[in-house]
C-alpha cells in the first residue's frame, strides 16, 4: 500500500512543477497559513484528470477539496513531528540522491550526449583526414609533425598534397586522405574525432584532433541525409581464387545474371555459385549493414537499388564480380524508439566520462572552487607504503587545515583522509598495481576522485535552486511519506490494534453483516473400485449423515471420502437455484465418481466479528479516518482566494 500511496504522490510531485515560482503566481488557498499557489494546483489538476481537466466549476471544486484535504493531513503530520524520524529522513534523503543523480547524469551528461549522438545520426559526413601515429609513446614528435602539416595548409598546400606526403594510412594517403562518409556513432575514443567531423563546415579542415589511433587533421568534403541501414544479399565469383587468376570470372557472373532475369530463384543460385563462403549456406545473406562496412562502391551498388526485391547489374569489387539483392531498408526510427539503446551505448563508451568530468569542471568554474594544494601535497608526504595495503590507519589526529572549498563549503585534509580509509580501500589497492605503487600517483588520483565526489554533492545542494522542478519533487515526495506516515498511525495501525474500539464499532453496526441464506454442502469423491456402486452410494448419501456414509461403504477400505463446505447463495456456480434445498444431490455430469450434496440450509442470520473481520476492519479504518478529517478540518483554517479561485474556473 505504500508503494502505491508514494506512486501517486510521485505523479502528484511530477505534474506540479514547471510554474512554481513565477510571476504572477497568486495564492489559491492557505492551509493553517502556508500557501499554496496556483501554479501548482493547475498543474496537478490538469495532469491528474487528463482529457476530463475542463476547468469546469463542478471538477474544480471537487479537486480543489481533495487538495485541501491533503494538506491539511500533512500539516498535521509535521505538527506530530514525523518529519524528524530517522527512517523517514534517510528514505527522504535515499530518494533525493537517486533524483540527484538523475539531474546531474542523466540531464548534463546522458540526455545531451543522447540527443547529440542521434542528431549526427541523421547526417551521413564525406571525410579525408592527415593521420600521425604516436610511436613508443613519442607524443611530442608525433605533434610536432601533424603541426607541421597544419603550418603546411595554412601557407595554401591543398589538404590532398599534404596528405599524400604526410598521412600514415596507408588505406587513404594515396587518394588525397579520404575516407568516403563516415557516420556516429564512431568507435570507443573516437569521440573527438567524431566531433570535429560534425562541427567542421563543408570544405574547411579542422585543428588537430587525438584519438587513439594519434593525431588527425579532418577535411568534411560533403554530407548527405544517413542512409541508415540495409539488409542485403549477393552472388560472388572471385577474379582469384587461391592465388590463380579466373580469367572467366566475368562471363560466369553474367551467366547468372542471365538465370536471375529468366526467373532462377536468387537464393538457389547463390548456394551453388556463389563464392563467399561465408554466405553461400546462407544463400548470399549477408544480414543489414549500414555506410562504411563495405568498401564505397559496393556500398553505393547496393543503397541504389530502388525497391526490395531489386538485384544488380553485374558490379565489379577489388575483390570479384557481384550481383547484389536488396532485401529490405530501414532509415533512422523516431528519437524516442531509439533513446533507451543510444544511451546504453552511450554509457558504454569514452565520450560519458569526457562530458561528465567536462560538467564537474564547470561546477568547479560556478562554484568558485579553490584548493590547498600544499596541503594535500603535505599529506601525501607524510604516507608510506602501508597506504597502498588494506591495514592503512588514520592518523591520531586527523587535520583540519583546508584542502579545497567550493563557495562557502570547506573540505579538510581529515575528511580527505578519512575517506580514504573507510571508502577508498579497494580503490586503494587496485591503483597501486595500476601505477607500480606509486603512493603518491595513488593518493594523487584518489584526490581528483574525492574532489569529484564532492563536486557533485556541492552541485546537489544546488538543485533547489536552479530547478524549480527538483525542488517541488522533493517536497511533493516528502509530503507522500509524510503523509503516508500520518494515515498509518492515525488509521490503520490503529484499526489493526485497536480491539476495543473495534468491537465497539462493530456493536453499533452489526446490522451491516450478515449472512445471506447458505448452503451446508458435502463434497463426495468415491474410488475408481466401487465405481460399479456409485449409483447405490449417492442413492443412500441422499437420505443419511456422511458419516453414515463411511461406516457403510468404508469397511474393507477408503472407498469413499467427503468434504465440507458452507457457502453462500449466489456464490457457487456449481449450485443451482433449482436444487437448493436440503438433500439435493448434484453430480459432475458424465462423472460419476465425484458429487455434491446439499447437506442442509442456513438462514439469513448475523455475522460474528471474527466472521466478518476484514470487512469490519475495512469499514472501521474509512470511519477513523472521517473521524480525523473532521478533527483537522476543525483545527485547521483554510482559507480560499475566491478571486483566484474564480479565475480558474472556464465554465
Amino acid at each position: 500500500m505504500k508503494k502505491v500511496l508514494l506512486s501517486v504522490v510521485a505523479f502528484l510531485a511530477f505534474v506540479a512543477t514547471q510554474s512554481f515560482g513565477q510571476q504572477n503566481d497568486p495564492v489559491l488557498f492557505t492551509v493553517d497559513g502556508k500557501p499554496v499557489q496556483v501554479s501548482e494546483f493547475n498543474y496537478i489538476y490538469t495532469k491528474t484528470n487528463g482529457t476530463k481537466a475542463d476547468y469546469s466549476k463542478a471538477s474544480v471544486m471537487e479537486y480543489l477539496d481533495l487538495y485541501t484535504k491533503f494538506k491539511m493531513k500533512v500539516a498535521r503530520a509535521r505538527e506530530m513531528k514525523l518529519d524528524t524520524i530517522p527512517t523517514l529522513q534517510e528514505e527522504l534523503a535515499g530518494y533525493r540522491r537517486q533524483l540527484a543523480d538523475s539531474y546531474l547524469t542523466d540531464r548534463e551528461v546522458s540526455d545531451k550526449l543522447v540527443k547529440e549522438l542521434y542528431d549526427r545520426m541523421l547526417k551521413d559526413i564525406s571525410v579525408s583526414h592527415i593521420l600521425v601515429k604516436i610511436e613508443k609513446n613519442d607524443t611530442l614528435t608525433a605533434y610536432n609533425t601533424i603541426k607541421a602539416a597544419l603550418a603546411d595548409l595554412g601557407k595554401g598546400k591543398s589538404f590532398e598534397e599534404v596528405a599524400k606526403a604526410v598521412s600514415q594510412d596507408e588505406t587513404s594517403k594515396n587518394n588525397g586522405g579520404s575516407i568516403g562518409y563516415l557516420t556516429a556513432m564512431l568507435p570507443d575514443g573516437f569521440y573527438a574525432f567524431e566531433t570535429a567531423m560534425y562541427n567542421t563546415p563543408i570544405g574547411k579542415t579542422s585543428g588537430i584532433v587525438r584519438s587513439p589511433m594519434g593525431y588527425h587533421i579532418i577535411k568534411v568534403k560533403a554530407e548527405r541525409p544517413a542512409r541508415g541501414e540495409i539488409e542485403a544479399g549477393h552472388i560472388l565469383i572471385r577474379k582469384q581464387k587461391e592465388g590463380v587468376a579466373q580469367p572467366d570470372a566475368k562471363k560466369r557472373i553474367d551467366d547468372i545474371y542471365a538465370q536471375l532475369k529468366a526467373g532462377k530463384e536468387f537464393g538457389e543460385l547463390a548456394v551453388s555459385y556463389t563464392e563467399d563462403q561465408g554466405s553461400q549456406s546462407r544463400g548470399g545473406y549477408l544480414g543489414f549493414f549500414g555506410i562504411g562496412r563495405y568498401e564505397l562502391g559496393f556500398e553505393d551498388a547496393v543503397f541504389a537499388l530502388a525497391k526490395d526485391g531489386d538485384f544488380s547489374a553485374p558490379y565489379e569489387s577489388s575483390i570479384g564480380w557481384h550481383i547484389i539483392r536488396r532485401m529490405s531498408k530501414k532509415g533512422i526510427e523516431p528519437f524516442d524508439v531509439l533513446k533507451s539503446r543510444l544511451k546504453a551505448r552511450v554509457q558504454r563508451d569514452s565520450r560519458y566520462e569526457l562530458a561528465r568530468a567536462a560538467m564537474v569542471e564547470r561546477i568547479k568554474v560556478e562554484g568558485k572552487f579553490t584548493e590547498g594544494v600544499a596541503a594535500r601535497d603535505k599529506f601525501i608526504a607524510t604516507l608510506d607504503s602501508s597506504f597502498l595495503t588494506y591495514s592503512y590507519k588514520l592518523p591520531d589526529d586527523l587535520s583540519t587545515e583546508k584542502l579545497f572549498g567550493f563557495d562557502k563549503y570547506i573540505t579538510s585534509v581529515g575528511e580527505w583522509t578519512k575517506w580514504l580509509s573507510e571508502t577508498a580501500g579497494n580503490k586503494r589497492i587496485n591503483y597501486s598495481m595500476q601505477l607500480n605503487n606509486n603512493v603518491a600517483e595513488v593518493a594523487k588520483k584518489l584526490y581528483d576522485e574525492f574532489v569529484t565526489e564532492k563536486a557533485l554533492g556541492y552541485e546537489e545542494l544546488q538543485l533547489d535552486k536552479k530547478y524549480p522542478d527538483f525542488k517541488n519533487l522533493m517536497r511533493e515526495y516528502e509530503e507522500g511519506i509524510l503523509l503516508f506516515e500520518a494515515i498509518k498511525q492515525n488509521v490503520w495501525d490503529k484499526a489493526s490494534t485497536d480491539t476495543v474500539g473495534l468491537e465497539k464499532f462493530f456493536t453499533n453496526n452489526a446490522g451491516r453483516y450478515n449472512w445471506d441464506e447458505r448452503a451446508s454442502l458435502i463434497y463426495y469423491t468415491i474410488s475408481d473400485s466401487a465405481k460399479a456402486d456409485s449409483l447405490k452410494i449417492r442413492k443412500f448419501a441422499a437420505k443419511k449423515s456422511p458419516q453414515e456414509v463411511l461406516k457403510k461403504f468404508n469397511k474393507k477400505g477408503e472407498v469413499v471420502k467427503f468434504r465440507e463446505e458452507t457457502v453462500e447463495k449466489g456464490k457457487n456456480k456449481a449450485i443451482d437455484p433449482s436444487v437448493w434445498k436440503a438433500g439435493s444431490v448434484i453430480t459432475g455430469g458424465s462423472d460419476r465418481l465425484n458429487f455434491i450434496k446439499v447437506e442442509k440450509i442456513l438462514p439469513k442470520m448475523p455475522k460474528a466479528l471474527k466472521e466478518a473481520r476484514g470487512y469490519v476492519v475495512a469499514d472501521y479504518q474509512e470511519y477513523l479516518e472521517k473521524e480525523w478529517m473532521n478533527e483537522l478540518t476543525a483545527k485547521y483554517k483554510v482559507d480560499i482566494k475566491q478571486d483566484v479561485l474564480n479565475a480558474l474556473i472556464k465554465k
